[in-house]
């Protein structure tokens, strides 16, 4: 197909849901894509954290084709050799309990508020979420959401959710009351803005909901599976979460959610509950198996927290050379924001141009999160494109 055909097809047969960028990718490898008439990209934001090794990376890809020629699908009213894997891996790098495998982050959400009400016995129902926060675009993700521009239109939002300030131990303490059961954050909060929970903040938490019999869910979809240079974002925080939520990063780019239960809380719900009908099939399972085995045998949380360092080292550089656009610098690991004193979308669409992927949320916060396998040289070279870019809008 040519180009201007596949720009029709989208126009005339897909719904307009998305914000498109006029670029049509055929290949990917590592930290690089290209498009359909052979330009090279530097990839600094695959995939909203999905491609946490880069593309089509070859241990990943092997195993899926490893897979697709034995099984694809198997329901989940059979049992299959890498669901069992993967579940056992999951829980050795995280925290004693069980798993449900589902397709998606917001799928995963919706299967916590599930389980929270279920912990509530019909009594208590209320799940508090935080201002800036983003759990997903289903009802009940949405409703969890601390963000009004992505709920306007869609009311009346599901009851039982209740959003107070971020980083306020008092405001929670203030909300809960005898229909509360459960508290869910973000550790970092990508979508808004890359703010960063207080450690203080997380362990009062830990402490409040202990002493009110409250679930703390903590939502890993954009932060966990080593993007902040730990196998989960957690493990930074001292603490045990109820429930842990997954996406994103775990299958290498296939579509994969999951729900991590604490021992205590695993029995909750029942055979029938809850399902999913493609949650952990063989294909996306031998994904992330392949996924987790890279990341510990190239010693990438290791690598992760080194190139942080450096990634943070450069952009510093850049703030002091022009503090006039660069307001702060915050993130972990490999997942930065950059606020700026502007609006950010025409940095992002200069930076397109010259070959630089990156993201803009929050209007002013440029959002970056490569591979977690990047190098020296591209991160070099990114942090080029973005100075050239940064000092011609001067």
């Amino acid at each position: 197909m040519k180009k201007q055909e596949i720009f029709d097809n989208y126009d005339n047969y897909i719904l307009h849901t998305y914000i498109k960028t006029k670029v049509i990718f055929v290949k990917g490898k590592g930290s690089y894509l290209w498009d359909i008439e052979g330009k090279k990209y530097l990839d600094f934001f695959p995939g909203w954290g999905v491609g946490s090794l880069g593309h089509c990376h070859p241990k990943v890809m092997s195993a899926i084709k490893d897979q697709v020629s034995k099984l694809i699908f198997i329901p989940n009213s059979y049992y299959h050799i890498a669901q069992a894997k993967l579940a056992k891996e999951i829980i050795y790098y995280s925290f004693k309990g069980k798993v449900f495998f589902c397709n998606s982050g917001a799928e995963a959400n919706e299967a916590a508020i599930k389980l929270a009400r279920k912990f509530g016995e019909g009594k208590r129902y209320e799940i508090i979420s935080f201002e800036n926060s983003f759990h997903g675009r289903t009802l009940g993700a949405l409703a969890l959401t601390g963000q009004e521009r992505y709920q306007r239109g869609f009311e009346p939002l599901p009851e039982g959710f209740r959003i107070v300030k971020f980083n306020d131990i008092e405001a929670v303490s203030r909300l809960i009351n005898e229909k509360t059961v459960a508290v869910i954050l973000e550790l970092v909060q990508g979508e808004g803005g890359v703010n960063l929970a207080k450690k203080e903040f997380v362990l009062e938490l830990r402490k409040l909901c202990d002493k009110n019999n409250l679930l703390l869910i903590v939502d890993e979809v954009q932060t966990g599976v080593g993007r902040t240079a730990k196998m989960f974002c957690y493990q930074h925080y001292d603490i045990i979460p109820d429930v842990m939520t997954l996406a994103k990063a775990l299958a290498g780019g296939l579509p994969i959610g999951c729900m991590v239960v604490r021992d205590k809380f695993s029995d909750l719900l029942k055979e029938g509950e809850h399902a999913s009908t493609f949650g952990g099939g063989p294909v996306v399972c031998r994904g992330a198996l392949a996924v987790l085995r890279t990341i510990q045998k190239e010693k990438l949380l290791a690598h992760a927290q080194k190139m942080g360092e450096y990634l943070l080292l450069k952009l510093n550089i850049l703030k002091n050379k022009y503090p006039q656009i660069i307001k702060e610098i915050r993130g972990i690991g490999l997942m930065w924001g950059i606020e700026l004193y502007r609006e950010g979308i025409q940095i992002v669409e200069r930076c397109f141009k010259e070959g630089l992927l990156i993201n803009c949320t929050h209007q002013k916060v440029l959002r970056i999160m490569p591979a977690l396998n990047v190098t020296y040289k591209e991160i070099d070279k990114a942090i080029n494109i973005l100075e050239r870019v940064i000092k011609d809008l001067r």
